[in-house]
């Protein structure tokens, strides 16, 4: 089954920055939504940014204007580019897609933003 491959991830003061890419199935990426999520510890996973094939990018408030999720469909690869980031963006980070049929959830790569 189809997974998703994560990285990017690491430890990082607050203010810092980091770049999240997935590597993913050109034929999920050519038609699909795609989307990253994050689950800190002891919480459910939640949505942070969506971006369909064509149009506009959606994000959560808590993220809005500090994250942005962009793809190469040509290198097969989606990112989210973090800045300003908070002790309170710490968790691991998925990718997939914004709706099922969900692709097999990768390992994810952790952010923590120390304060």
């Amino acid at each position: 089954q189809v997974q998703m491959v994560e990285s990017g991830g690491g430890l990082v003061e607050a203010g810092g920055s980091l770049r999240l890419s997935c590597v993913a199935p050109g034929r999920i990426l050519r038609s699909r939504t795609m989307a990253w999520y994050r689950q800190a510890p002891g919480k459910q996973r939640e949505l942070v940014a969506t971006l369909p094939y064509k149009g506009r990018a959606i994000y959560r408030d808590s993220v809005a204007g500090r994250f942005t999720i962009s793809r190469d469909n040509a290198a097969l690869t989606v990112y989210l580019q973090m800045n300003s980031l908070k002790p309170e963006d710490t968790a691991a980070y998925y990718c997939n897609t914004d709706s099922r049929p969900y692709m097999s959830w990768g390992q994810g790569t952790q952010v923590t933003v120390s304060s």
